[in-house]
């Protein structure tokens, strides 16, 4: 277990560099970031102080070197360094400190905050969004390809497969526009929901934020709508290959109820394929909520990125990018680990 944690680790390391070339080469190796810094107004003296302040006066390969220290949690910068970039983490060391660190993905370029802090403040909003969505499709998802693998051939069976294949072909965005307009505006005062919302509410009068759920309703079914078809239909056949085999057969001779012979076993035998395409699909939709957040003005770091790309404001779009490809790799390393305590036949080596 230990060997494919490390093995994967390794895997997902060299991944995430391959993600910060990327993003760093497509975002800042080309073009000359200082003059969006400074905007339309400042002077030659102003545009040297910013370039010095972000690297552009050194080679690329330096800039690449320094970004990659900047957003790695292993680090090595001087003191005056951790002090004007206010980094947080535990640092050794004389002038030049070695440390452990959270990553540091530099100041927007408009609001001058730390990008870190922007997303982090954002984050909550796209993970309620992403679990909403995702259970939404799971709790209906599982049951309904149980349903029409046991009923092959029904109403049931063909209204599943059916409906399954409109919710695969229907983009996200197309559907959020769709529902929105239907459920927030033509039937609003029947369902109660906006075309729009946040996932707070600001008092009035003390500023402080208040959870709120009823805006999650819309983004979540939105999104929830793709998983939910592509679940049904892998649950579906899965279930229809196990029902097949020999052990359920073995199980039915043995007196064992229909209902125990198909839920707890045939389908944790099933399952598998399941689990890939939750986990999968779980962190496609960290980037399937960037169209939906910004349709249903939902305050999630798809909303903040769209928001950004608008004002050109890139170290929060690399930003975003890179805690998207951690969330994604994460997500896969836990789905690995899954697969062998759901299914005793996979054998982590």
């Amino acid at each position: 277990m230990l060997r494919f944690i490390a093995k994967k680790f390794l895997y997902s390391l060299l991944v995430l560099i391959g993600v910060v070339m990327l993003v760093f080469f497509l975002f800042q190796g080309f073009g000359d970031p200082a003059r969006l810094v400074m905007g339309q107004t400042g002077d030659s003296a102003t545009q040297a102080n910013i370039r010095k302040e972000l690297y552009l006066d050194q080679p690329k390969w330096k800039q690449f070197l320094f970004y990659l220290d900047d957003v790695s949690p292993i680090c090595v910068h001087s003191k005056n360094e951790i002090q004007k970039k206010n980094l947080r983490g535990i640092f050794i060391g004389g002038e030049e400190k070695f440390g452990i660190k959270i990553p540091y993905l530099r100041q927007s370029y408009q609001s001058k905050r730390d990008v870190w802090n922007i997303l982090m403040q954002a984050l909550p909003g796209t993970l309620m969004l992403a679990v909403a969505a995702m259970l939404i499709a799971i709790i209906l998802g599982i049951p309904l390809g149980v349903l029409a693998a046991v009923k092959q051939n029904s109403w049931l069976d063909t209204s599943a497969v059916f409906s399954s294949i409109i919710g695969i072909s229907a983009p996200s965005f197309f559907m959020g526009i769709i529902i929105a307009y239907v459920f927030g505006f033509v039937l609003s005062d029947w369902t109660g929901l906006h075309i729009s919302g946040n996932w707070f509410d600001i008092d009035d009068a003390t500023g402080a934020r208040r959870l709120t759920l009823q805006n999650l309703i819309l983004p979540a079914i939105t999104l929830g709508i793709r998983p939910l078809a592509i679940i049904t239909q892998l649950t579906r056949s899965a279930m229809l290959d196990v029902l097949e085999q020999d052990f359920i057969r073995t199980a039915y001779a043995k007196g064992l109820s229909k209902r125990v012979v198909i839920w707890k076993h045939a389908l944790r035998n099933a399952l598998n394929p399941v689990i890939t395409a939750v986990t999968g699909w779980f962190a496609e939709l960290l980037a399937g909520a960037f169209f939906v957040e910004y349709i249903f003005g939902w305050q999630g770091i798809g909303k903040v990125t769209v928001d950004a790309l608008e004002k050109l404001d890139y170290p929060v779009v690399m930003g975003s990018v890179l805690i998207t490809a951690a969330f994604f790799i994460v997500i896969n390393i836990l789905a690995d680990i899954l697969y062998g305590i759901v299914d005793p036949r996979v054998r982590i080596q």
